[in-house]
């Protein structure tokens, strides 16, 4: 945060939550938002003034910046880095230098020589009103063309300035209307048209016009207007219609529109079945008590209507709402049942939205427009003033929190803080919670709901376990695929019905071999394998996007015998193609949901019966009700359980539990079957015997051993340097002096990060386990801030990049 000045002009029309041009530097001109008005001028230094304001009422409101507080604080970034991904990019601005000629200067009677390249820049500005930086560079061919710049500005020749422009550009929609006196009087209408009785086009768009809007029984619809394309793309004459505007027959005009359809209400009542009542009777009984309530109901239990109820009571006693998802697969399905029963009341709000359309949410929100927003976890930044209630469907998905760039935040867990600041309440949804949220109702600190029942006659799907390793002895795996896997798929194609395959690996395969000396690809700029993809015929590297064409021989021995090793979605997509030629197949991963409505469109498909199988990553696993899945196929259940890391148990569960309830949504049982080399292992048999709390018991007892989350508060510290030598010896160093903070903690590391080399950055990573009572993290936090500050200001340290991640998994 900077101080600037208020000038007295400016002192009525600024307040906190504006947006303000100011300088910073001498040659910047930057865009802010005033976070705090204050009396205390700094004694060690003059303040500059504000220039401008931008807007005619606050952008963002005090609460958000609270909560912005909060969060810089809690998370250990800067506020500018909160504020940075709270902001959608079209109501921040951009600035860039420009230069233009002087109206004053006179070259003939200029005291300074020019020189020939300074000569070039003005007989250009002669033409041209303006000329950026980077247009000077690329005309006189060099990178930087600031010393002629500073020349000539000296010279008083050009003047430097700078260009702000708002990136919001609101959508604006041409349209025509009936003019006076044709509008009002039947005989002016009937002359006009013994007028144009010749022109037979200059008639017929006349007629549309009339057919779409009745000018005598609704003046209210003429004042509106029609849409000009109505008449353009029903084949009328363009000419004919242009020579009606301009013998003012017609009026055209521009209206700014809403970027959102205004979708029609189904009216209808949601009926909920007596266990649903039940439920939400008791939600709102501990809304009484509890600020937050975990609402733990199974797959299929109707969590969605409950939400509904809820929904339409909080907006009927004057409050706002936010409904957030984990990701934007899942708003596809569930955004279309809420417009239905909430229409134009409710905005939704996320990434694959245009930043015109981001901006239009909220500007909807600070007006008023959008009560209910349905979002992912950047909806949390909204500009909301009256929030009475924060649902957080399947609050368990690990895509709730933020990895990069910072704030890296939990949604989940700042959705409640918000919640704290509104005095509101927050509802968690989810099949199988996280063991935080059921930790937390299980102590009492929220309440908790159970809905252990299927809506309507759906039953709970039947589990089989099918041995990866038993059938290859026995040579009955194709192409992946085990003999009980292939047998009931066949059965559910021969039924008409559908089928969902889990694989949680995009690309084709993991990566390629050499047969001959075992040589794997990797990464040029990473610490990893490239993932081949056959499609487009590349191997990728999926953390920082380097690909690079398959070989036609080893690089190391020459071998022609390179092979793929592993399963991605995209093998799968090509193996089930050849095993059940048959049927039509889709895939969901992300290459193949890049587009802005390419989720639409695939769920679009399997929902309508165009596809029999669909093939994905995790995006298949939540929330999706597919009437006709009746089976579900988990390739490889070991990928998710033997993983290093100490949820990879409870995210196995999760997983496994969530996928299968894909399956069986109405009237039949589905069947789930579970690929894995380990069939004795724990995780399976809770999963079929669904005892969600049993393995939670188990899981438990060796987090306290271990002290992990939820007994312990957890932050990780990652130092990245080009240097590997430089990157631990940082770590270290400050591994060191975070054990001198006198609180109670663990320290382990600094070790190589588990890829431990990201875009040509080493990593070293420190793990703290830090005692939860009282104040110990907030002390913990300040210090090692501290102490990051300091090391950044020595020589050595200097271009040591460190990452903090507070709750990092």
């Amino acid at each position: 945060m900077f101080t600037y000045r208020i000038p007295r002009s400016m002192e009525k029309s600024v307040g906190i939550g504006y947006r303000v041009i100011v300088q910073f530097g001498r040659k910047k001109v930057l865009t802010g938002i005033i976070g705090k008005v204050h009396q205390k001028p700094p004694k060690d230094y003059e303040t500059k003034p504000i220039l401008e304001v931008l807007d005619d009422h606050p952008v963002v409101n005090p609460l958000q910046i609270k909560f912005w507080f909060w969060m810089a604080e809690y998370y250990c970034c800067q506020i500018g880095e909160v504020m940075n991904a709270a902001l959608p990019s079209g109501l921040k601005l951009s600035s860039e230098s420009r230069i233009q000629l002087n109206p004053n200067f006179d070259q003939e009677h200029c005291k300074f020589p020019i020189d020939p390249r300074e000569q070039v820049i003005l007989d250009v500005l002669e033409s041209k009103p303006e000329l950026t930086y980077e247009d000077c560079g690329k005309l006189l061919g060099i990178k930087s063309s600031y010393e002629i710049i500073k020349s000539l500005v000296a010279k008083e020749a050009v003047l430097v300035y700078e260009q702000v422009k708002d990136k919001y550009t609101p959508k604006v929609e041409n349209r025509i209307r009936l003019k006076e006196p044709f509008s009002s009087s039947k005989e002016a209408l009937e002359q006009l048209f013994e007028k144009l009785s010749k022109s037979t086009k200059q008639e017929e768009i006349l007629l549309k016009y009339l057919q779409e809007i009745p000018v005598f029984l609704s003046p209210e619809k003429n004042e509106k207007g029609l849409e000009k394309k109505t008449i353009t793309d029903a084949g009328l004459s363009p000419s004919s219609l242009k020579t009606l505007i301009k013998n003012e027959v017609l009026e055209e005009f521009k209206v700014i529109v809403s970027r959102f359809d205004n979708l029609p209400v189904d009216d209808r009542e949601i009926h909920l079945a007596e266990f649903q009542e039940e439920g939400l009777s008791s939600i709102k009984e501990q809304f009484d008590q509890k600020q937050t309530v975990l609402l733990h109901g199974i797959t299929g239990s109707g969590k969605t209507e409950i939400y509904i109820n809820l929904i339409r009571e909080v907006l009927d006693s004057g409050s706002q709402v936010l409904l957030l998802l984990p990701e934007i697969a899942l708003t596809t399905q569930i955004v279309g049942r809420l417009q239905k029963v909430f229409g134009s009341e409710m905005g939704i709000y996320h990434s694959k939205h245009s930043d015109n359309e981001r901006v239009e949410v909220w500007q909807g929100v600070l007006s008023g427009r959008f009560s209910f927003v349905v979002g992912v976890r950047s909806a949390i930044f909204l500009p909301f003033d009256s929030l009475g209630m924060i649902i957080v469907d399947e609050e368990h998905e690990p895509s709730y929190k933020q990895f990069d760039p910072a704030p890296r935040f939990q949604a989940r867990d700042a959705a409640i803080m918000l919640s704290w600041l509104h005095q509101s309440k927050t509802l968690l949804g989810s099949a199988t919670p996280s063991y935080e949220s059921f930790y937390n109702a299980r102590t009492q600190k929220y309440g908790y709901v159970h809905l252990d029942k299927r809506f309507g006659k759906a039953q709970l799907p039947e589990f089989h376990v099918a041995d990866i390793l038993v059938d290859k002895k026995k040579n009955l795996l194709k192409l992946d695929f085990t003999r009980l896997m292939r047998e009931k798929i066949q059965q559910a194609l021969d039924r008409q019905e559908q089928v969902l395959i889990f694989q949680n690996r995009r690309g084709y395969a993991p990566y390629i071999s050499c047969e001959e000396c075992g040589w794997i690809p990797d990464c040029e700029h990473c610490d990893v394998n490239l993932t081949y993809h056959q499609y487009s015929e590349e191997m990728r590297c999926h953390y920082c996007g380097f690909k690079e064409k398959v070989p036609r021989a080893c690089p190391a021995c020459g071998s022609h015998k390179l092979t793929t090793v592993g399963i991605g979605t995209e093998r799968l997509e090509e193996s089930l193609s050849l095993l059940f030629p048959e049927a039509r197949i889709g895939r969901m991963d992300l290459d193949t949901t890049r587009s802005k409505y390419a989720y639409q469109r695939i769920f679009d498909e399997f929902a309508s019966g165009n596809l029999d199988i669909l093939v994905g990553t995790q995006m298949i696993t939540k929330g999706l009700d597919f009437d006709r899945v009746t089976v579900v196929g988990i390739v490889d259940a070991d990928r998710i359980l033997y993983f290093p890391d100490f949820r990879s148990g409870e995210r196995a569960y999760q997983q496994i539990t969530q996928v299968a309830g894909r399956a069986g949504r109405r009237d039949r049982q589905g069947s789930v079957i579970i690929q894995t080399r380990r069939p004795d292992n724990i995780v399976f048999d809770q999963v079929i015997q669904g005892n969600y709390t049993e393995f939670y018991m188990t899981e438990m007892a060796e987090r306290q051993r271990f002290f992990y989350p939820p007994f312990v508060k957890n932050i990780k510290v990652t130092a990245r340097h080009k240097e590997a030598k430089i990157a631990e010896k940082a770590a270290r160093h400050l591994a060191n002096l975070l054990k001198e903070i006198p609180v109670k903690k663990i320290i382990l590391g600094p070790e190589k990060g588990l890829i431990g080399k990201v875009k040509n950055q080493y990593l070293f990573d420190i793990y703290i386990k830090l005692d939860k009572t009282g104040n110990t993290p907030a002390i913990f936090k300040h210090e090692m801030n501290q102490l990051i500050f300091e090391l950044n200001t020595q020589k050595e340290f200097k271009s040591v990049r460190f990452v903090v991640d507070v709750d990092p998994y």
